[in-house]
């Protein structure tokens, strides 16, 4: 997730830059780079590089000029489009202008298209500078910024915070957005911007955030804002109480929270750009008709959180294309000699962080074996999305937090399109019942994990018999077993807590044994088709002297007759009694996740970086 700063003022620009980036790095980045108005022939100075803020601040130093500008620009780049380097870094500098931009222009292809055959061409693999020169052009035409802006917002599809420095009016920094946020205020030594309050707070408590469909306008004495009609808007501020550490995290108290919270936006990235016509679309070769129709089996090859969605993935590939599919842990995958088929094989890598030691090896073998290999992963240019034939990156955002979130939710998500394309494809389903899953996906599924978002204190009033115990079972069926694997995770990695998961059924099989007067054991129970032989599991443990917790719908609740105590009923999916594919999992995952994340807080566990953990295992 990309970071903006500006400042335009009394006092010279750079050091408000670099302080601003330094206080966004939290963010995560791979590139960074400012621009400075220096007035004269060469109005704007742009320097920018792959890497850390130490990189630019060693490379400034062959730029002494930059010192003595008091406007300027600075972004730090989580790359999406385009390996992280020097020439996709940003800011991005044309004929007329500098720009820096947050979001994902979805339509840069089309962009860059009209722009080839204007006869101008694009130094980098950013969807950005194809926004940039867009721009560029409309301002030719009308030397009038506002105007320019709002007809280029009128051509982009996708989101974008834009802020940009014009070369003949070096001394003001315009700025709009839609979707990506992007926030104000004035201070006494100058005027600022920024994608996050932290990097304000130097300036001023007193912060405006900007609305959409409105381009602000910033000089050294004062801020204005101004809508598409010319009209002047108000930008009312609000006095930020937080201190640094608190405002990195955008006023949550642990990252991890926020990253959950982060999750309905998240999912809205991740599908909004493989949706064409209401249909999957991924514009990979591997992913097309033809290639899709000689697939005959496919492997999900990942580590810890990643492989449990790859378990999600599996059942809801054969549940609805009709395809075989294997799981393989990536650690062990290559020391059991597995038999893999070139001709007909596909295998799935699936990593967070694009670093994971034991995946990386796992790709290289079947590599070595010539079996086509489609990475699912959210850091770009990582050595898995290099190495890999191709990639689908989630654009989840970073995540800072050890226990990965919002990750495991988009890879879910992904793999969820993935198997309707190959539904789709193979005749296993209509386009008419693929683009109501698709709806269905993009639509009440962020708003269901919004609902479960909201019933976090509901969910922290559970938590005290949880957080009082040492030992845990997680139960379930079908799907919601494979969620229970990583609900289980969560809770371990997080709160310290020894917890197992079990298919429901396998608990007769030995694991019953175990449960004796107050042993605290979750049911997950979203299958309707299942609910009633987890239902025989939650009276067997009861009958034990078993406290169970049962998350739960409230349709499934009813038909079963459960009492409300002790009973966690997730929000409805309007559509899901209709469609094949079980979307319940999505707002059961983030309740799983706001399970663990309570119990952690009421043991006073480190949440954010738990003992003996790493965020990215870069050792076999």
């Amino acid at each position: 997730m990309c970071g903006i700063i500006g400042y335009v003022g009394e006092e010279h620009a750079l050091p408000h830059l670099l302080e601003g980036l330094r206080t966004l790095e939290y963010r995560g980045y791979d590139s960074v780079g400012v621009t400075v108005s220096l007035g004269g022939e060469e109005p704007l100075l742009t320097v920018k590089t792959k890497g850390k803020l130490r990189e630019l601040t060693e490379k400034l130093k062959t730029h002494p000029a930059a010192a003595d500008g008091r406007c300027g620009i600075g972004h730090t780049r989580w790359a999406t489009h385009g390996a992280p380097d020097d020439k996709n870094a940003h800011p991005h500098t044309t004929r007329h202008l500098s720009l820096v931009h947050n979001g994902i222009i979805e339509n840069d292809a089309e962009l860059r298209a009209e722009l080839r055959e204007a006869g101008i061409s694009l130094l980098s693999d950013t969807d950005t500078e194809a926004a940039a020169w867009l721009l560029d052009r409309l301002y030719a035409d009308s030397r009038d910024p506002v105007d320019a802006l709002f007809r280029t917002a009128e051509r982009l599809r996708g989101s974008y915070a834009f802020a940009v420095i014009f070369k003949d009016r070096p001394e003001v920094i315009y700025a709009m957005r839609r979707d990506s946020p992007l926030i104000v205020a004035r201070g006494a030594q100058g005027c600022a911007l920024a994608s996050d309050v932290p990097a304000l707070l130097r300036h001023s408590r007193a912060c405006a955030r900007l609305p959409e469909d409105t381009v602000a306008i910033l000089r050294r004495d004062g801020i204005h804002a101004v809508n598409r009609r010319g009209f002047a808007v108000s930008l009312p501020t609000e006095e930020v109480a937080w201190d640094t550490e608190q405002a990195q995290k955008g006023g949550y108290a642990h990252f991890m929270r926020k990253e959950i919270d982060e999750q309905p936006d998240a999912l809205r990235r991740t599908l909004s750009p493989r949706i064409r016509d209401g249909l999957p679309h991924f514009s990979l070769p591997s992913l097309d008709t033809d290639r899709i129709r000689r697939v005959r089996s496919l492997r999900m090859i990942a580590c810890g959180t990643a492989m449990h969605a790859g378990l999600v993935g599996k059942r809801l590939i054969e549940q609805l294309a009709r395809l075989p599919v294997q799981v393989e842990i990536a650690s062990e995958f290559r020391y059991r000699d597995p038999l893999l088929d070139p001709a007909g094989e596909l295998c799935v890598f699936l990593s967070q962080s694009g670093e994971t030691a034991d995946t990386l090896a796992a790709l290289r073998h079947a590599r070595a074996a010539g079996v086509p290999t489609l990475a699912i992963v959210n850091v770009v240019g990582s050595s898995v999305a290099r190495e890999a034939d191709e990639v689908l990156y989630t654009l989840a955002g970073p995540e800072i937090a050890v226990a990965s979130t919002k990750a495991y939710s988009v890879q879910c998500a992904l793999l969820t399109l993935l198997a309707l394309r190959l539904a789709l494809v193979n005749g296993r389903m209509t386009e008419e019942a693929v683009r109501a899953c698709v709806r269905s996906l993009c639509e009440d599924v962020p708003a269901a994990v919004t609902a479960t978002l909201a019933m976090s204190d509901r969910i922290a009033a559970l938590v005290p018999p949880l957080a009082a115990c040492e030992h845990l079972y997680f139960i379930g069926r079908g799907i919601d077993a494979d969620l229970c694997t990583e609900g289980s995770l969560k809770l371990k990695e997080i709160s310290y807590i020894h917890s197992e998961a079990y298919p429901a059924g396998e608990l007769k099989h030995g694991t019953i044994s175990l449960i004796e007067e107050g042993t605290p054991v979750l049911a997950l129970m979203t299958d309707p088709s299942l609910s009633a032989k987890t239902l025989t599991a939650i009276r067997e443990v009861r009958a034990r002297g078993a406290h169970v917790l049962t998350v739960t719908t409230a349709a499934l609740a009813d038909a079963l007759s459960l009492s409300a105590e002790n009973v966690l009923l997730l929000p409805a999916i309007p559509s899901a009694a209709a469609l094949p594919a079980p979307f319940a999992l999505f707002p059961a995952a983030c309740a799983l996740q706001l399970l663990a994340y309570h119990t952690a807080l009421a043991r006073g566990c480190h949440i954010d970086q738990p003992r003996n953990l790493a965020k990215s295992v870069t050792v076999e």
